[in-house]
């Protein structure tokens, strides 16, 4: 593992007073790593509040500390803080939060298309997720960790590995998940909730996207609209996470589900994930877009009619097929 940049532990160690933000539409990797460094943080004698744009998602309201964060579109006006954590976000603008500009800021992130924008970054791909760099950081520090601390790590694990099947898990994730384990994390509990516990609205938004499914080898792609989700009395939540169902297709090497945009991308958008087995790097797509990711998961938000996004964006994925795959190259076209 590359060791931690003395700047990053110079920061923490001499600040006092933090603020601790992620992405807009939080998943299980943002909330665990914010959390749980929220409770070291508080554990050591330091003050830490953790800002958020969207409201938490359902599976996550079980996470200790969860009933602290403060949903804002805003930065407080007082207390200042004396550092800006921002984890696994790529810029400020990636939180939309107005007003976190001009503070000492420090990055901690492990996509690849992740950038030093801050005063001090720690950036590493090779981690499988920003919760497991936070669990360096606590090692490094020598702070203890507890249980709360553990259950809020091991989520992040556990989201960001896809329950350990993505290819960012490997003997060291594992280990890793076993010692938060010793240290008092619930696996099964953590996993139930995470994984047995969907509101119908999600099931019935999946229906949705499946009718829309199209298959393309080695290329799939579904998607929900508006009027679905009307009729559903479901929300852009209840569409998170669904892109892995057309990944999971035999044959199929790049996934790409289409929903619409959650209000912090703003009105008139189309939000798109995509997912690869690793022949095409989805990372780089996503960046082409304004977005980014890992190589083999990315997502971004494009303005526009959502036939026409799908266009567009199928269009951009193909081209990035065909060169790995020539094989399949007479398929395309078929599907739409």
């Amino acid at each position: 593992m590359p060791e931690i940049p003395q700047p990053i532990l110079d920061a923490f160690r001499q600040k006092r007073r933090f603020w601790l933000v992620s992405h807009a539409r939080p998943d299980g990797d943002a909330l665990g790593s914010l959390l749980g460094l929220r409770a070291l943080l508080q554990a050591s004698g330091r003050t830490a509040v953790v800002l958020l744009r969207d409201a938490i998602p359902y599976p996550y309201g079980f996470l200790p500390g969860v009933e602290t964060v403060r949903i804002t579109a805003a930065a407080p006006a007082s207390p200042p803080p004396d550092a800006l954590v921002m984890l696994e976000c790529g810029s400020l603008a990636r939180s939309h939060i107005a007003g976190l500009e001009g503070r000492f800021t420090i990055n901690l992130d492990h996509h690849a298309s992740a950038r030093p924008f801050a005063s001090v970054n720690w950036v590493d791909p090779a981690a499988c997720a920003v919760s497991e760099m936070v669990f360096r950081l606590a090692r490094a520090l020598n702070w203890p960790i507890s249980a709360a601390v553990a259950t809020c790590l091991y989520t992040g694990l556990v989201a960001d590995t896809g329950g350990f099947i993505f290819a960012n898990t490997n003997a060291q994730t594992l280990s890793l998940a076993a010692e938060l384990a010793r240290m008092g994390a619930p696996p099964h509990d953590i996993a139930a909730r995470m994984y047995l516990a969907y509101p119908e609205a999600k099931m019935r938004v999946l229906g949705a996207a499946l009718s829309h499914l199209h298959v393309e080898l080695p290329l799939s792609w579904m998607w929900v609209e508006d009027a679905d989700l009307a009729r559903l009395h479901a929300g852009w939540e209840d569409a998170e996470g669904l892109v892995n169902y057309a990944l999971g297709l035999r044959g199929v090497e790049l996934a790409a589900f289409f929903r619409p945009a959650s209000p912090a991308d703003g009105p008139g958008r189309q939000r798109i994930s995509l997912r690869s087995t690793g022949a095409v790097d989805v990372a780089a797509i996503a960046e082409e877009f304004g977005g980014g990711g890992h190589r083999q998961a990315g997502g971004f938000s494009l303005e526009g009619d959502s036939a026409e996004v799908r266009k567009r964006v199928l269009a951009r994925l193909r081209a990035a097929l065909a060169p790995e795959l020539p094989a399949v190259g007479a398929a395309y076209g078929r599907g739409r």
